[in-house]
């Protein structure tokens, strides 16, 4: 492990629990970068399916390679590398095959998908966000995922009644939470 490496960092913990066995390490740091795996096969146009084939690979390297990784907090970089490369061999394999029309491969050119670095700034985001609303008091930390995570949004009534608040005071609540949020979010940097 790097010796500049943050050992209280989460990427250093979960890398370290990991390499320790521990099932709720691996499943966590796979919830973790999984948006962020699946976002580089997306961005280049590959099916669903094709993109869980690709995500499957990159976890099976990080399982066989996660004891050879020198600084865990450089593990988001590692991945989209990796990531980018089974895309690369995938798309290679699948021209072979057959061509390009039959196939149904990306016709997106590797210029149209983002750079290394612009990915890794937004996972660094992505989970500066995460850890800003998991550091949110529990009924904020449900209300802003009710609003804001879930695929459907609820409605206020739902909201309510799921948290056991009067209907107008929701959006007092909710401005109470934001505010929150952005300080911590301003405090981490973001």
């Amino acid at each position: 492990m790097d010796s500049s490496a943050d050992p209280a960092s989460p990427d250093v913990r979960l890398v370290r629990e990991c390499r320790a066995g521990d099932e709720n390490a691996w499943a966590a740091l796979i919830q973790k970068y999984k948006r962020l795996i699946y976002s580089i096969p997306i961005r280049r146009g590959f099916s669903p399916a094709d993109c869980g084939d690709i995500f499957q690979s990159v976890v099976a390297d990080l399982l066989t390679n996660i004891d050879t990784l020198r600084d865990p907090q450089a593990l988001p970089a590692w991945l989209i590398q990796v990531t980018m490369s089974r895309c690369r061999q995938f798309h290679t394999q699948q021209a072979r095959e057959s061509p390009v029309e039959e196939a149904g491969l990306p016709e997106k050119s590797d210029d149209s998908m983002a750079a290394p670095d612009e990915l890794l700034l937004a996972v660094v985001r992505e989970q500066a966000l995460r850890n800003a609303v998991m550091a949110a008091p529990p009924r904020c930390r449900r209300l802003i995922e009710m609003l804001f995570f879930e695929n459907v949004p609820r409605s206020y009534p739902e909201i309510a009644e799921t948290l056991g608040l009067a209907i107008g005071s929701i959006g007092f609540i909710r401005r109470r939470c934001l505010d929150g949020l952005r300080k911590r979010l301003l405090e981490a940097g973001f």
